[in-house]
C-alpha cells in the first residue's frame, strides 16, 4: 500500500506540475498577446515590410528661348563583387572586360584594368571600384559587358544611383541660376546635413522640388523585395521655371566684364542688361576675385549689394527738381570752379575749373558742386520733400526681383540724429544713400522708357509638362516718374554725357548711346574712405533715340588702384556689350544696315558684309536676292560695264580667320564671333586691319584685334 500511495503521490505532483506549467504558458501567451503583442507584431512587420520614398524629379530651369540652364541628371557609382563570378568564367572574359572598362571609363589602359581585376579577384575583393559618378550612357554600357550583364547575383554588379544638378553653361549666370544640393554645416557633434540653395534654385525651390511619393514593399523568398499592390503614392514632379535670361547676351556681358576686371586688376563687378519696355533682365553677370586663386567667379550677387552710388544718383536729383518745376536743364548753374563749402565741409568736383554753365552740361561733366547747389537751394528748408521724391522713384524699396536676400536701401532722414546741413548736398551727388546696382539700372530704364518705371524681373513663366501654367507679365511701378517735358530733358542730359561729357569716349558710329558715369569712394563692411577703394559705374541705354536695352555696369577696385573712374572701368564694358548685342542683331534693329554707306557727295557705295545681310539689302532695293547667300559667306558689290550691280562672293571657311578688312563693325564682329573668335576693337568706323591674318587657323579661345578708322 505504501508503494501505491507513493506512486500515486508522485503522479499527482507531476500532474500538478504539468498543469501549473500549462497555466503559466497560457498566462504568458495571454500576457504577450495583450501587452507585448502590438510591439512584437510591429517588429515582425518592420522586418518584412518597409516604406520606400519615391523621389520627385526636380524641375528644370530654362531661358526664355528654351535653352536649358539647369537640370538634374542621374549618376552611378559602380562596383564589382569579384568573389561571385566563377574562376573559369572570369578568366574567359577577362580581356574583353578589361578593354570595355578602359574604353567606357576613359581611365587607364586595358592592361591596367586587367592587372587590377586579377589582383582584386586574387584578394577576394567584394567591392572593387569600376567608376564613380558615371553618366547614364556609361552605366548602360558597363551593364552590357561580359560577366556584368548577368546582374548582381551571378555577375557581381553593384551600383548606386544618385542625382546631380548640372548647369550646361557652367559659370554663365551661375549665381543667378543658383545651386541646389546638400552640404555639411558645423563641426564635430554639431555637424548636420542641410539643404543648400541659392539664386533661382532657392527662390523657386518649392516649385522645382515637387512632392515626393512613397510605396510599401514586402520581403519575399530570396531576400528580395516586391511592391505591394495599391500601396504606391506617385510623386508629383517639380515644375519647370522659364527665365527672362538670354544666354547670348549673358555670354557677352560675362566676358566683357571679366576682360576689364582682369585688365585693371579689380576686385569685383556686375553687369545688368535689362529690356527697356518690359523690365526683363536679359543678363546678370556677377564676378568676384577669389582671394586664394586670384581667379574670377560667380559667388556673390553684386547686383543686389548696397553701396553709395555716386554720380549716377544725380539723375534722381534732376528728376526731383524737374518734377517740382524748380529748374529747366537749359538754366544756368554756377559750378564755382569745382569747389564749394556746404556747412563745415568743402565739396569738390573731380575736374576743377567748371564755371557757370547750363544744367545739362553740368550733368554731362558730372559736376558735384552743380548738383549739390541746386538741391541745397531748393530743398534745404524741406529736405524731407527731396527724400519723398526718392521714395516715389522706388529707390528706397526692394526691387522685388526673384532672388533671395535682396536688402532694403538705406537713407539718412532729417529725423535721424545723424542728420546735419551737409547731408542733403552730398545726398544729391550719391552719398548718404545706399542702393543696389539693380536700383540704378531700374531708374535709368525708366528714363529710357519715356518715364514709365518697370519692375525688374527674372521669371517669365512656370511650366508643367511643356505647357505654361503661369506667365508673369511686366509690372509697372510708376506710370511716369516726371511729365513728358521732364523726360525729354532727362534724356537730353543723358545723351549729352556721351556726346560731350565724361562718357564721350564710348560713342559709337552705328548707334547713339545715352547714360551716366559715376565714381564713388567705398566705405562699407570694414572698408573706410582712407583705404582708397572706389566703385566705378556706367549706366545707360541704347539706341538713344529708340531705346531697347538698359545696361548697368558697376566695378569695385582694389585699395589705392591707379584707375577707378566709372568712365575708365565701367563705360568700356557697356560699349563692348552694346556693340555685340547690336552687331549680333539680338535687338532686331529696324535702323539702316551698315553694309552701305554714304561718302562725300552723297554717293552710295557698298562694303563687304555677311551674305544674308546683302541679300536683304538687295531685296529692299528691288534687286533680285542672292541665291543661297548665308551667314558664312562674305559678299561685296561691284558695278559692271553695263552699270549693273554684281555680287562678289567669298566663303568664310569654318576654322579659318575670315577677311573682314573694309567691312562695317557690325558685320565684322558677327562673322568673327560666328567663327568662335573673341573680338577686341580700337577706333571707330570701318575695319582697316585685323591682328590675325585672313585664312590662318583659329585656336580655341583666340582673340582678334580690329583697328577701325572712319
Amino acid at each position: 500500500m505504501n508503494v501505491k500511495r507513493d506512486i500515486r503521490f508522485r503522479v499527482y505532483v507531476a500532474f500538478s506540475a504539468i498543469c501549473l506549467l500549462g497555466v503559466m504558458i497560457v498566462a504568458k501567451a495571454a500576457w504577450i498577446q495583450v501587452k507585448e503583442g502590438p510591439e512584437l507584431r510591429m517588429r515582425a512587420q518592420e522586418m518584412n515590410l518597409r516604406t520606400d520614398t519615391l523621389t520627385a524629379e526636380r524641375g528644370n530651369i530654362y531661358s526664355e528661348d528654351g535653352t536649358l540652364l539647369s537640370s538634374t541628371i542621374p549618376q552611378f557609382d559602380v562596383h564589382l563583387d569579384l568573389t561571385i563570378p566563377k574562376p573559369d568564367t572570369f578568366a574567359r572574359y577577362l580581356d574583353t572586360l578589361s578593354r570595355g572598362l578602359a574604353t567606357i571609363t576613359g581611365k587607364g589602359s586595358a592592361a591596367d584594368w586587367k592587372a587590377k581585376l586579377q589582383k582584386g579577384q586574387a584578394t577576394g575583393s567584394r567591392y572593387f571600384e569600376v567608376g564613380k559618378n558615371l553618366a547614364y550612357y556609361q552605366f548602360q554600357a558597363v551593364r552590357q559587358l561580359p560577366i556584368l550583364n548577368k546582374g548582381q547575383r551571378r555577375g557581381g554588379l553593384i551600383f548606386e544611383t544618385k542625382n546631380k544638378r548640372v548647369a550646361p553653361y557652367g559659370a554663365l549666370a551661375s549665381r543667378t541660376i543658383g545651386k541646389s544640393g546638400y552640404v555639411w554645416k558645423g563641426v564635430g557633434k554639431d555637424a548636420r546635413l542641410v539643404k543648400s540653395v541659392a539664386g533661382l534654385e532657392a527662390t523657386c525651390d518649392s516649385l522645382l522640388s515637387g512632392i515626393d511619393g512613397n510605396c510599401i514593399r514586402q520581403r519575399i523568398v530570396g531576400n528580395r523585395w516586391t511592391t505591394i499592390d495599391g500601396s504606391v503614392v506617385e510623386p508629383q514632379n517639380g515644375r519647370d521655371i522659364v527665365t527672362t535670361l538670354d544666354m547670348r547676351i549673358q555670354d557677352v556681358a560675362h566676358h566683357a566684364l571679366q576682360s576689364v576686371l582682369e585688365q585693371y586688376n579689380c576686385q569685383q563687378g556686375t553687369c545688368i542688361v535689362m529690356e527697356v519696355s518690359t523690365g526683363k533682365v536679359k543678363a546678370l553677370a556677377n564676378l568676384g576675385r577669389d582671394s586664394a586663386t586670384g581667379k574670377f567667379g560667380e559667388s556673390i550677387n553684386y547686383a543686389t549689394v548696397l553701396a553709395e552710388p555716386g554720380s549716377t544718383f544725380k539723375m534722381a536729383t534732376l528728376a526731383a527738381l524737374l518734377k517740382d518745376g524748380y529748374i529747366n536743364t537749359d538754366d544756368l548753374v554756377n559750378c564755382a570752379g569745382g569747389a564749394k563749402v556746404f556747412g563745415n565741409r568743402t565739396m569738390h568736383d573731380s575736374h576743377h575749373g567748371l564755371g557757370t554753365m547750363p544744367i545739362r552740361e553740368a550733368f554731362a561733366h558730372s559736376s558735384n558742386v552743380g548738383m549739390a547747389t541746386l538741391a541745397f537751394e531748393h530743398y534745404a528748408k524741406n529736405p524731407e520733400k527731396f527724400i519723398k521724391h526718392i521714395e516715389e522713384l522706388h529707390l528706397l524699396d526692394r526691387t522685388g526681383i526673384e532672388l533671395a536676400g535682396e536688402p532694403k536701401p538705406v537713407v539718412i532722414r532729417p529725423s535721424s540724429k545723424h542728420w546735419n546741413n551737409t547731408i542733403l548736398p552730398w545726398m544729391a551727388t550719391g552719398y548718404g544713400v545706399m542702393v543696389t546696382p539693380l536700383h540704378t539700372c531700374m531708374l535709368y530704364n525708366a528714363v529710357a522708357n519715356n518715364g514709365r518705371m518697370m519692375k525688374p524681373y527674372l521669371i517669365h513663366s512656370v511650366r508643367e509638362y511643356g505647357r505654361d501654367v503661369k506667365v508673369f507679365d511686366p509690372v509697372v511701378l510708376n506710370e511716369s516718374i516726371v511729365d513728358s517735358a521732364g523726360i525729354r530733358q532727362l534724356r537730353s542730359c543723358a545723351e549729352e554725357v556721351v556726346l560731350s561729357g565724361t562718357g564721350k569716349h564710348i560713342q559709337s558710329p552705328n548707334y547713339r548711346i545715352a547714360g551716366k558715369t559715376g565714381t564713388a569712394q567705398v566705405a562699407d563692411k570694414g572698408i573706410t574712405y582712407r583705404m582708397g577703394v572706389y566703385q566705378g559705374t556706367f549706366v545707360g541705354y541704347f539706341p538713344a533715340d529708340k531705346p531697347r536695352y538698359t545696361i548697368c555696369v558697376v566695378i569695385r577696385t582694389r585699395p589705392h588702384a591707379g584707375s577707378y573712374y566709372g568712365g575708365t572701368l565701367a563705360a568700356p564694358v557697356f560699349r563692348m556689350v552694346a556693340d555685340k548685342i547690336f552687331a549680333s542683331d539680338l535687338g532686331s534693329w529696324a535702323g539702316p544696315l551698315d553694309s552701305f554707306a554714304r561718302l562725300d557727295g552723297g554717293k552710295m557705295v557698298s562694303r563687304p558684309a555677311a551674305g544674308a545681310v546683302v541679300s536683304r539689302l538687295m531685296n529692299s532695293l528691288g534687286r533680285p536676292a542672292l541665291s543661297g547667300a548665308g551667314d558664312t559667306e562674305i559678299v561685296g558689290l561691284s558695278v559692271d560695264s553695263a552699270h549693273r550691280l554684281q555680287p562678289v562672293r567669298k566663303t568664310a571657311q569654318r576654322g579659318l580667320v575670315p577677311d573682314v578688312v573694309g567691312m562695317g563693325l557690325r558685320d565684322a564682329i558677327y562673322l568673327l564671333e560666328k567663327q568662335g573668335l573673341n573680338v577686341q576693337i580700337q577706333g571707330s568706323g570701318t575695319v582697316q586691319s585685323q591682328s590675325l591674318p585672313a585664312g590662318s587657323a583659329i585656336q580655341k579661345g583666340q582673340s582678334v584685334l580690329l583697328q577701325l578708322h572712319s
